[in-house]
């Protein structure tokens, strides 16, 4: 992990909170598969369009590996609400699909400063729903369903889970990669590792600032944390970066479920940063979190 920050030091690029939106997204395109693991070749990978309430239509991707896979995730892409595309996380969910014999489908859900706060909490609301009633189109007919997501997406999940709690939708599991849930990021975690660890504290200010008011910041829509109950929401996966501003954000919601006697299962990666995961190239431990995430899904899947 040094020397993967190392490098990152060396290349001496602009950092992204000091650029504009558009010129952020476009620079995370760009570097998004140089740590990743190899591009793996799939019986299935489709692209679909999922209709939103307000008659917009989003971009996602199908991945299929197994011709018996039990079940189907949907993934929410991490990028502070502000940055990542379905293509960011295609290897990823490539992965995923694969070791977890399981079906994913990858949202585009609409990214902030043009959409802010609910946008890309409606948009997974609406694919959710969507999903579970285009399953036998998709040819996924009795496929149960999960949510997943990595930071931001992390954070869509958790919330997805809620609202299909609430609407009486089962989830098979939520998974979860170093989520952010607090309203405030003031933790010991933000302060430990706020600077010069891949994401830092201005990173974290950049993409809020253009996702969501401060007056919104205590709604639990944003920060799970703030929900008044989480009682009988789906089993939940979390894989935690030790090295991690979110660090103690997923500890704390993790806790909360696990209070409200909701089944957690929650791994911590010793001396990785944000954003691990999509390091498999350079990192083990990213190849150990991608199977263990995958092992989650194959048991949640095969649970009655």
């Amino acid at each position: 992990m040094r020397s993967v920050l190392e490098r990152m030091a060396r290349l001496r690029h602009e950092p992204m909170y000091l650029q504009p939106p558009q010129q952020a997204r476009a620079a995370y395109e760009g570097a998004a598969d140089v740590l990743e693991v190899p591009k793996r070749p799939l019986r299935r990978a489709e692209d679909l369009q999922v209709p939103t309430r307000g008659g917009e239509v989003l971009p996602a991707r199908l991945y299929q590996d197994a011709g018996d896979a039990r079940g189907v995730l949907l993934y929410l892409h991490g990028g502070g609400f502000t940055i990542g595309s379905v293509a960011t996380h295609d290897l990823l969910c490539r992965e995923l699909a694969a070791l977890g014999r399981c079906s994913v489908v990858s949202l585009g859900y609409r990214l902030a400063p043009e959409h802010r706060f609910p946008t890309a909490v409606d948009d997974t609301w609406d694919a959710l729903q969507w999903l579970a009633r285009e399953r036998e189109r998709l040819g996924l007919a009795g496929q149960p369903l999960a949510v997943g997501g990595d930071s931001a997406g992390g954070t869509l999940a958790a919330v997805a889970a809620l609202q299909a709690r609430d609407a009486g939708l089962p989830l098979a599991l939520q998974l979860l990669f170093y989520p952010g849930t607090a309203a405030r990021q003031d933790s010991a975690s933000h302060r430990r590792y706020h600077h010069g660890l891949v994401i830092e504290q201005a990173h974290i200010e950049y993409f809020f600032g253009h996702y969501i008011d401060l007056a919104d910041r205590d709604d639990w829509r944003f920060a799970p944390l703030e929900a008044p109950n989480v009682d009988g929401v789906a089993p939940a996966w979390f894989g935690l970066a030790e090295c991690d501003p979110l660090f103690d954000d997923g500890i704390a919601y993790a806790d909360k479920l696990r209070a409200a006697g909701v089944a957690v299962d929650l791994e911590v990666w010793r001396g990785v940063t944000h954003e691990f995961i999509k390091m498999g190239r350079a990192l083990p431990e990213a190849r150990q979190a991608h199977a263990a995430a995958a092992q989650a899904l194959s048991t949640a899947f095969q649970t009655p």
